[in-house]
């Protein structure tokens, strides 16, 4: 007679069971492997998620790096209101790069369309480079936009932060190589395998919280090539644009000038799961105005530095 073999815990893990799993383990294996690790933060839902697993990733202790969000003076306020509400509840340490400041002292120029998502690429650079950060985790997937599918998840970056493809290292059974020379860095991508509709579940199964924009509100909207744009400090609506009072959503959080919001009635994360099941379009593809300004503008933010 035999007797069946229990199944291990790695088998009985579900799906978010397993991505959660993979992300701790990435958390866990920069802090052993990085001198200077920091977190992008910008209070979005993914940063948001990222930030909730490095709780978890080292509780009961606390997260033993900082926070940096690049603040391009064109966000929304609800936004950074729960930023820093996180940053407060978790005890966190957050630095924060003004794009204003390097405008003000010459160091970039503000774009003709008013769009300031492009000009981050300096400070982020600036601020890793003063920081001396060797690992930068940020909340890149690989389900978002064609430069991200092709990402590793310990992404190499030379002196002046740029992605070379050509330097990039296979990762083969979760082994990662972070080695680097002096003034190189490393982006970290822990959530590189999850898609939008993961984010959505295991934010409803921790019971994540999340800025108000993400659910159903009446706001004041302009269509600008086929998207909801909001009013604010970034300008518009310009000359022929119609302002309309709409019940909408933002699946993503960037730049108020570039990022759209869509129509919809999702007040709950059940909601907001079921219409992205429903949907064909990724959040980036359906409300990102500066992944559309060319076929490679997410590639050319990468190789820059940016991504």
């Amino acid at each position: 007679m035999t007797t069946a073999t229990p199944p291990s815990t790695v088998d009985s893990l579900d799906a978010l069971d397993r991505l959660e799993s993979e992300a701790i383990h990435i958390f866990r294996e920069v802090a052993g492997e990085f001198d200077r690790p920091v977190i992008l933060f910008s209070g979005g839902k993914d940063s948001t998620v990222l930030v909730h697993l490095a709780v978890k990733a080292f509780w009961p202790a606390p997260v033993p790096f900082p926070l940096l969000h690049v603040d391009t003076g064109h966000n929304f306020a609800e936004v950074l209101r729960f930023r820093d509400d996180v940053v407060r509840r978790h005890g966190l340490r957050l630095e924060i790069a003004e794009v204003q400041d390097w405008i003000d002292r010459g160091a970039l120029k503000e774009r003709p369309d008013g769009t300031r998502n492009p000009l981050q690429t300096v400070p982020l650079l600036d601020s890793i480079n003063d920081g001396k950060f060797d690992a930068v985790f940020g909340g890149g997937r690989r389900d978002e936009e064609r430069a991200r599918a092709k990402e590793r998840i310990f992404s190499l970056r030379n002196a002046f932060g740029q992605w070379e493809p050509k330097r990039q290292r296979p990762e083969l059974w979760n082994l990662y190589n972070g080695r680097h020379r002096p003034g190189e860095h490393v982006r970290v991508f822990p959530l590189s395998n999850w898609t939008e509709l993961d984010v959505w579940r295991y934010i409803q199964r921790e019971s994540i919280e999340l800025p108000s924009i993400y659910f159903t509100h009446r706001r004041e909207v302009h269509k600008r090539d086929g998207m909801w744009l909001a009013s604010g400090p970034w300008g518009g609506p310009r000359d022929g644009e119609e302002v309309h009072e709409l019940s909408v959503r933002y699946r993503t959080v960037g730049d108020g000038s570039c990022t759209g919001a869509v129509e919809s009635e999702a007040s709950t994360v059940d909601d907001v799961i079921a219409e992205v099941q429903a949907s064909r379009l990724t959040e980036r593809g359906a409300t990102r105005a500066d992944d559309r300004m060319s076929e490679a503008a997410m590639e050319d933010r990468k190789r820059e530095g940016y991504f």
